[in-house]
């Protein structure tokens, strides 16, 4: 293992790949900075400049955009209380409070000295996790790479919003496209239309960015109202000082912890581990009267956990191929494209990438610490230029990424047709992520059904005989239904609240 790791090292602190993850959480605080532009959004729009890099430096570049897109979003939502991305959302609270106040430097400060401690301790937990998670998924065969692709597939119900139908409509329609193209077993042409470019099927890297970026691009379009403008020209970054940190640690390792478990939770994502720790913070603070008026633990707790997830959502990623947030995906994507295949033996095939991975993200998030304080000006200039001018260049930038897989115009037609298709699926509260899931997934399912099918002796009793396929598709079960069991739970005590305070019936909705 120590050889790995040294490899790892050896990879990460090359020149080359150094300037790319220094790149790369540049990037991602600039596009997290900017309101509706997620860490995902900026992925996607990187992802097809990877094509022809080196795969563990293409891999460390969009862990850095992951990592410093977290940072990014807290800087407009503590200057302009609009956050860059939900996961900041609760940073919000105490973040602009303190703005307000005059303590903006401060605020920005303690985000980035928060969410770098919260970064570093979750990529001390992939190491563990994903080390041990890839050692037992050495023992599965197509059964069990079938029942955890169908697990990963229930998550969909959880980044559906609570628009369940919708949701579960979003992933067929990824399944579906997933389908087109030439069937892995047959070998005859599926939904090609006569068509010479759907013989390979569509490739992810359009179809993600269309959906993740195309359709934001119309979206804010649509809107055209704007944001707020960034009005004090001469903002800087204070670091907290070591008292401060140190009166500050005991929340902060604790909100790392939830980070951490919810990060590793397919489907749970980065703004429910920020909520939560807030509310935790708030729970055992001993001036809980201070949130909501720019208490320092009101925004070190929100932005160490959702810092917190960013390695750590990876872990289920390289261990078991099951993507559960949208920057997860994106990463599948990228393996995908530079022909690696997550699951254990990428451990043992291809070493270089997976703990150049772990070494990557340590350092991205070093860099974050340094850059933090560096782009702030960058960030508030972009961030107060015209929104077309932001939007055209965001459109510039996807139509080159696009023709750039492989110089083909083809690609650019279909990143702008799933851009529209996002567009409107966002507009009627479907769900774009659960379309990808269905997407990254779809060969996986099918191809491992098919083998578990011509392999077993028993028909459809394989996956019930296994001991881990069989977990493993109770587990699948039992995610599909928690949310809809939660929301029968909430609504249940919704009633009773009515009830107990003498509100008509009829005014519950």
């Amino acid at each position: 293992m120590l050889e790995n790791f040294a490899l790892g090292a050896q990879v990460a602190l090359q020149p080359i790949a150094l300037g790319f993850i220094f790149f790369g959480v540049a990037w991602g605080i600039v596009g997290g900075a900017l309101p509706g532009i997620t860490g995902s959004i900026a992925m996607a729009l990187l992802l097809p400049l990877t094509w022809g890099m080196d795969s563990a430096v293409a891999i460390m570049l969009l862990s850095g955009v992951y990592v410093g897109a977290q940072y990014g979003s807290s800087i407009t939502a503590i200057l302009i209380k609009t956050p860059g991305a939900p996961a900041s959302a609760a940073t919000v609270l105490d973040g602009y409070a303190m703005h307000q106040k005059g303590e903006s430097a401060r605020a920005l400060g303690i985000s980035l000295v928060a969410g770098t401690i919260g970064g570093l301790l979750s990529v001390v937990a992939l190491i563990a996790l994903a080390l041990p998670l890839a050692e037992i998924a050495l023992s599965f065969g197509p059964p069990e790479y079938f029942a955890v692709a169908l697990f990963g597939l229930t998550i969909i119900s959880s980044l559906s919003g609570g628009n369940y139908i919708k949701g579960f409509i979003s992933g067929l329609f990824g399944l579906a496209i997933a389908t087109v193209g030439v069937d892995p077993f047959a070998g005859s042409a599926r939904f090609d239309f006569d068509t010479p470019e759907l013989l390979s099927g569509f490739d992810i890297i359009p179809v993600m960015v269309g959906l993740f970026a195309v359709s934001e691009v119309l979206v804010q379009a649509r809107e055209m109202g704007g944001w707020e403008k960034i009005r004090d020209a001469k903002l800087s970054t204070k670091l907290p000082s070591i008292s401060e940190i140190k009166r500050l640690m005991p929340i902060t390792l604790w909100s790392s912890v939830i980070g951490i478990v919810i990060g590793a939770m397919p489907g749970a994502g980065a703004t429910i581990a920020s909520f939560i720790a807030y509310n935790e913070a708030k729970r055992w603070s001993k001036h809980p009267d201070e949130f909501g008026h720019g208490s320092a633990e009101g925004i070190a707790a929100p932005e160490t956990a959702n810092n917190a997830v960013t390695a750590s959502a990876f872990a289920p990623l390289l261990a078991l191929g099951i993507p559960g947030s949208g920057g997860a995906a994106i990463m599948l994507g990228a393996l995908m494209l530079h022909g690696l295949q997550p699951g254990p033996m990428l451990f043992v095939r291809n070493p270089d990438v997976v703990y150049g991975l772990f070494v990557g993200m340590a350092v991205a998030n070093f860099a974050m610490l340094i850059l933090g304080m560096v782009t702030l000006q960058i960030c508030v200039r972009i961030v107060n230029l015209p929104q077309s001018y932001l939007l055209s260049g965001i459109m510039a930038f996807v139509i080159i990424g696009a023709y750039s897989v492989n110089n083909s115009v083809w690609n650019v037609w279909v990143a702008l047709g799933f851009g529209v298709i996002g567009y409107f699926m966002t507009r009627y509260n479907f769900s774009p992520a659960g379309t990808v899931l269905g997407l990254v997934l779809g060969f996986i399912v099918e191809t491992n059904l098919r083998r578990s099918l011509m392999i077993s002796d028993v028909g459809w009793a394989i996956f019930v005989t296994r001991p881990i396929a069989a977990a493993m598709l109770t587990l699948a079960f039992a995610s599909f239904i928690f949310p809809f069991y939660r929301d029968f739970r909430d609504r249940g005590k919704k009633r009773d609240e009515i009830k107990q305070s003498g509100m008509p019936s009829g005014e519950f909705v």
